[in-house]
């Protein structure tokens, strides 16, 4: 059993370093001081850095995300001292990051209590991503192996797109974490109905956390619609409509975490005593599906 904690995450506006610094600490520390060993920000939290850029910087989309890029490895750093004082799994959202290429990428790491364990880069861009804001694909698919189990990483609109779960899923993992950012009720329920049926699909579970609030200083985060939640399979041992856990309020006034406990052997065993395997049938499926 491993207690875990998505987080509903207000977009706030903070104007220097040590009032960045101190809420990401402080918002840390309320779920690990709830006994939460994993904890999760939505899409694109990483993006508040451009808080402390000037207001006509901060307030043009490509001059925001140029602008935060010197901050990057102090964030970075600043996430591996939480996750080591906390003792804690930390994927702390994405933010847009300028590879060598010059191509922007949305990028979320994970870092543990021993450092920082790896990223995963969004691979299937939006249209706003792509036509507005010029961020370019990630590449490839990463498990990370940790004390509490095989986790994976959808960014979003990934979780939308079969293949990607079932990858991960064929490659162990057993949750996959879902942060997200949307900006209308829509959006939210195409990523929420996207996590739900990969859970259902490959028989594991998938944890949201979105970004909520208005926060008209950034034109990239400017309306934020979501509700935090942790899917599973509807099967043996697990709630028949398989939401295990939401969050009460679609979209509150503060930052709001959904902490929750949970078994990762309990979807181990829908997979192997379940009232169906569709997991396992997965095969038999395209088979099936072929024009005669």
């Amino acid at each position: 059993m491993i207690r875990i904690a998505a987080c509903q995450y207000a977009i706030e506006l903070h104007e220097s370093w040590a009032a960045y610094a101190e809420h990401l600490e402080t918002l840390c520390a309320e779920a690990a001081g709830q006994g939460a060993r994993l904890l999760v920000l939505p899409e694109y939290a990483g993006l508040v850095l451009a808080g402390q850029l000037a207001p006509e910087e901060r307030g043009d989309l490509q001059a925001s995300i140029a602008g935060i890029q010197p901050l990057l490895q102090d964030w970075r750093t600043l996430c591996i001292g939480i996750a080591a004082r906390l003792g804690v799994y930390l994927q702390p959202g994405s933010l847009p990051v300028r590879d060598a290429d010059g191509m922007y990428r949305n990028r979320a790491w994970l870092f543990g209590p021993g450092g920082e364990l790896g990223h995963q880069d969004k691979l299937i861009m939006t249209r706003f991503e792509r036509e507005q804001w010029g961020i370019a694909a990630g590449q490839g698919l990463k498990v990370f192996d940790t004390s509490l189990g095989r986790l994976g990483i959808l960014i979003c609109y990934d979780n939308e797109f079969p293949l990607l779960a079932r990858t991960l899923a064929a490659s162990g993992v057993d949750l996959i974490l879902a942060p997200s950012c949307t900006d209308t009720e829509a959006g939210y329920h195409r990523v929420r109905i996207g996590a739900q049926a990969r859970a259902l699909e490959n028989q594991i579970a998938v944890l949201q956390a979105p970004t909520v609030g208005l926060a008209p200083w950034s034109p990239a985060l400017d309306e934020n619609i979501g509700r935090a939640g942790l899917y599973v399979p509807p099967d043996h041992g697990m709630p028949s409509n398989g939401v295990f856990a939401e969050s009460a309020e679609l979209c509150p006034a503060a930052s709001q975490w959904l902490i929750c406990d949970f078994d990762l052997e309990a979807v181990r065993r829908v997979r192997a005593e379940g009232q169906v395997f569709t997991r396992r049938d997965w095969p038999e499926q395209f088979e099936k599906a072929r024009l005669c």
